[in-house]
């Protein structure tokens, strides 16, 4: 099965065909890989693209384009697996309303779900954007005994084409109640309730394929410090790996939130030969069998360690992108084995952040990877405008040849 572009007949919505993106990709597993999507629409009488209504409306909106996307891929709302819905700030307090939403739409399906707070998405009056993953039948449940009471029985993880989508992991006990007010205790309690995640899912931590923190910039000096942490859970090959800073978490209290994807396949590091990475408790990227879980990538020299073209969000896009494909090349692939982008961009780059369209459009190539973009408050280097977290499947017959 060969990577294609997901294209209605029908999408009464917009003309998707202009953007460097798609709608969704089919990809081997077999699986579908959609980009997010919220309630935007072509307004014929404004002559422009427009987000109307409340939570209510706009993931309705959300969940009728992937409902749209998944039936021109010949699958339904209940072979979903898993989802990440971007709620914004202005949204966040009607999370339980997307919810429920969620719920009714996706009837039988029970997928792994993160909710990220993001500072806000990139059309201003959306609330909402969902991204799925689905695969015929939804996937298997991922329990490793389903006789007992888990952290999964609440909150479920699914498998799908070598991938295991863990739910958004909080630092929270197990009545639901924040484990500490300082992000060294948090950070220790979040890796706790992960490991009995993995656990409870037959895995782990040595099955983490790629692990993405969210944080907040009022714990920035106190950031390198968890690596401590992360050093007593992780082991090499270390995974892949990602830090974002957003102005507030899914809960309220919370300094840190963990999101993984996890693999029963060997894992292998992939690294273009960056001996930054010797001393760092993440990898440029790492092999499970066809899939190439890949970091975050943002415009740092990986020899110097130094930040490059501040200022300028369609430079900084190029270099991020460069690197990418380094990673790629030495993973034995390309830009097109490249199927899926969630790229955050902050308030300094936002201005200009059209102009990475060309960036993408002469540094991919089609069908062009299904793609997120996210406003975030900012990163971790002051100069960064622009992260990109990707994933790609290469297949081992390609990279072997």
């Amino acid at each position: 099965m060969t990577v294609r572009a997901i294209q209605p007949n029908e999408f009464r919505w917009f003309d998707y065909r202009p953007y460097t993106f798609s709608l969704g990709l089919t990809v081997p597993g077999p699986k579908a890989i959609l980009s997010g999507h919220s309630a935007s629409e072509y307004d014929p009488s404004a002559e422009r693209i427009v987000v109307k209504g409340g939570m209510t409306e706009q993931a309705q909106t959300a969940y009728d384009k992937v409902e749209a996307i998944l039936e021109a891929a010949g699958m339904s709302l209940e072979d979903v697996v898993h989802v990440t819905e971007n709620i914004t700030l202005a949204g966040i307090d009607d999370a339980v309303v997307a919810a429920e939403v969620r719920r009714d739409r996706l009837g039988s399906a029970a997928p792994a779900v993160n909710t990220i707070c993001v500072d806000r998405l990139l059309r201003p009056a959306a609330l909402i954007e969902v991204a799925v993953t689905a695969a015929p039948g939804g996937g298997t449940a991922v329990v490793a005994d389903s006789s007992r009471p888990g952290l999964l029985a609440e909150a479920p993880a699914r498998a799908a084409g070598g991938i295991t989508y863990l739910p958004s992991v909080l630092p929270v006990d197990d009545g639901g109640k924040i484990v500490g007010d300082d992000l060294q205790t948090q950070t220790a309690a979040v890796y706790e309730r992960a490991a009995r995640m993995l656990a409870d899912a037959g895995l782990s931590w040595a099955n983490a394929g790629f692990v993405v923190d969210f944080t907040t910039p009022a714990t920035l000096r106190d950031y390198r410090a968890t690596g401590a942490v992360r050093r007593e859970h992780l082991t090499a090959p270390y995974p892949g790996s990602a830090g974002i800073l957003m102005s507030r978490l899914a809960h309220p209290d919370a300094l840190i939130q963990l999101d993984i994807m996890a693999t029963t396949e060997t894992l292998e590091t992939v690294n273009p030969g960056w001996d930054r990475y010797e001393k760092l408790t993440y990898s440029p990227a790492v092999r499970a069998g066809d899939i190439l879980f890949m970091s975050g990538q943002a415009a740092l020299d990986p020899e110097t360690e130094q930040a490059v073209h501040a200022g300028d969000v369609a430079a900084q896009a190029e270099y991020t992108y460069n690197n990418i494909n380094e990673v790629l090349r030495a993973a034995g692939g390309g830009p097109e084995h490249l199927v899926e982008t969630v790229e955050f961009v902050t308030p300094a780059g936002l201005p200009r952040y059209r102009e990475t369209a060309s960036v993408r459009q002469r540094m991919l190539s089609a069908p062009y990877p299904s793609s997120t973009g996210i406003v975030c408050e900012r990163l971790l280097r002051p100069e960064f405008e622009l992260e990109v977290l990707p994933l790609a499947i290469i297949p081992r017959s390609t990279a072997d040849a």
